[in-house]
């Protein structure tokens, strides 16, 4: 917000403030206005009203907080609600807002709001029911006329929570199609994304040879997507459009806490909530030890969902990046770093083969294959941001499944798809391929997201529901600070049950990418 008040007193009511998304999930203010007291108006509506912003439109984890909560808050929230391909079943028309018109200074801006298509690969229908997801390059090729020839404006922008490009591909959409809208459909002037969390600043050029410019700001507040767009008045009544534009970091900004002073009582109404003591963790645990090897923190996890299922195996991911649990007295807070999403869990029915096929595309996302002892053991890639070198994974995180319930190695010197050599179940008993088992998961996974359950384990997705044996009433969140609860003293420890191999190879390397990711 300091940001922007500092824009707004440049450029006065010529701002324009856009959000495409996923505010709803991930923090505990937003769980606790939409579980804990939902009779409050959501904090994350008031704040958007507050900070004056022109359009938002909807992201998938909005959507995975289900029909009341969403519903409410779209209500809630003030400026328009876009969304032109989510469509109402029982109308087929939009159910939301597909665009708004704003207008500044003669000039007529248009601004399309879209939502990726892929949402049913990752919840499950009810969070959606009554809705459909129209694929994106030819819904927007469909309102661009539409805007052209009821609306004639000046200025399009598409404001869409969808990323570059990637991601789940099928025979009727693609999840993350931006840069195919803005080379196929002539119209936009600006695109502003995210979805990807991939930083992202390019000009492309549209079919008619015109540029547009596609900014992504990655996630979390990190970056702000800031773009210019100029007219000018020719003398044959034409108008002359620039647009320029640019990734701000603002994180080091010195800032005015005057919204933090406006929102104190429903801050107060949080702090209570989240300082609730839920039991005491005898030892730290950290995501970070999670990509190599066993962890005190994913197995911890891994123990709790056997435990509240009783299944065979547990798959699980790390959500986080870089966090800890702390020794000591833990928090209702901490619990939204020990799981950071609403998910439900699930028990679901497969083979030994497809637990095989879905551990190696996962570690195929993660584990680089080393043709020599001084290769990287992680899968990494690297940029160049204002002249520092930055490391990360080149595959999303919360896609590198680990399992417990089996014994395996991961070796590393292994082309893709050969890599894991599952060894035993943990209890002794031999591991089957076509023996059937119970895996807990969360709905993330079990929907099939991250494509493991469908291009891993080879299951059709139009079948995974029929897999599925049992799914939680509550969040995932939840179960885990009920169990960490009961135990009183938690003591996360490493299970020991996987390991990369050739050791004399890995160990080293593993000192190596972990001091590059987390120097």
């Amino acid at each position: 917000m300091t940001y922007v008040d500092s824009l707004r007193r440049e450029y006065g009511d010529n701002l324009l403030l856009f959000d495409n998304g996923d505010i709803l999930q991930g923090q505990p203010t937003c769980y606790y206005c939409n579980y804990i007291n939902p009779e409050m108006e959501n904090v994350a509506a008031s704040i958007v009203n507050y900070m004056g912003y022109d359009a938002q439109t909807i992201g998938n984890h909005d959507i995975e907080t289900g029909h009341e909560v969403y519903d409410k808050w779209i209500k809630e929230v003030k400026c328009p609600m876009l969304g032109a391909n989510l469509i109402d079943t029982k109308t087929g028309q939009p159910y939301l807002q597909p665009y708004a018109i704003l207008n500044r200074e003669n000039i007529k801006i248009a601004v399309l709001g879209m939502i990726t298509p892929a949402i049913p690969n990752w919840l499950n229908e009810n969070l959606w029911e009554g809705l459909r997801f129209e694929e994106i390059v030819e819904s927007a090729a469909k309102w661009i006329q539409y805007l052209k020839s009821h609306e004639q404006p000046d200025i399009i922008i598409g404001l869409f929570h969808a990323g570059l490009q990637g991601g789940i591909v099928t025979s009727t959409y693609s999840e993350n199609p931006v840069l195919e809208v803005a080379e196929k459909v002539d119209g936009f002037d600006l695109i502003l994304y995210g979805h990807d969390h991939v930083r992202h600043c390019q000009t492309v050029i549209s079919p008619n040879g015109s540029p547009v410019l596609l900014l992504n700001p990655s996630a979390s507040a990190m970056l702000v997507g800031d773009a210019k767009i100029s007219v000018t008045f020719l003398d044959n009544g034409k108008k002359q459009k620039k647009v320029s534009g640019c990734l701000r970091d603002i994180r080091n900004l010195e800032v005015d806490n005057k919204l933090e002073q406006h929102f104190k009582p429903a801050i107060d109404m949080v702090d209570e909530y989240v300082n609730r003591k839920v039991g005491v963790f005898k030892n730290a645990a950290y995501t970070r030890d999670c990509y190599f090897g066993n962890s005190a923190f994913s197995d911890f996890i891994h123990m709790l969902q056997l435990k509240i299922t009783g299944a065979d195996i547990s798959f699980n991911a790390p959500l986080t990046f870089n966090t800890c649990i702390p020794a000591g007295d833990v928090f209702m807070s901490d619990m939204f770093n020990l799981y950071r999403y609403e998910n439900q869990i699930y028990t679901m029915k497969l083979t030994g083969r497809e637990i095989l096929g879905h551990l190696e595309m996962s570690y195929d996302l993660w584990v680089n294959t080393m043709k020599s002892p001084d290769d990287h053991i992680m899968l990494l890639t690297e940029n160049q941001t204002e002249g520092r070198r930055q490391v990360f994974f080149k595959n999303l995180a919360f896609n590198f499944d680990s399992a417990v319930g089996i014994d395996y190695e991961v070796d590393v010197t292994k082309p893709d798809g050969e890599k894991v050599n599952i060894l035993r179940m943990s209890n002794g008993q031999p591991f089957q391929l076509d023996k059937f088992y119970t895996v807990a998961m969360n709905s993330y996974r079990g929907n099939g997201g991250g494509e493991l359950l469908t291009r891993g384990a080879g299951i059709p997705q139009e079948q995974l529901k029929e897999r599925i044996l049992w799914m939680s009433e509550r969040d995932q969140r939840y179960y885990l600070a009920h169990e960490i609860s009961k135990m009183k003293m938690a003591d996360p420890q490493p299970l020991n049950n996987w390991r990369f191999v050739p050791e004399e190879w890995t160990a080293k390397a593993i000192e190596r990418d972990r001091a590059l990711l987390f120097k």
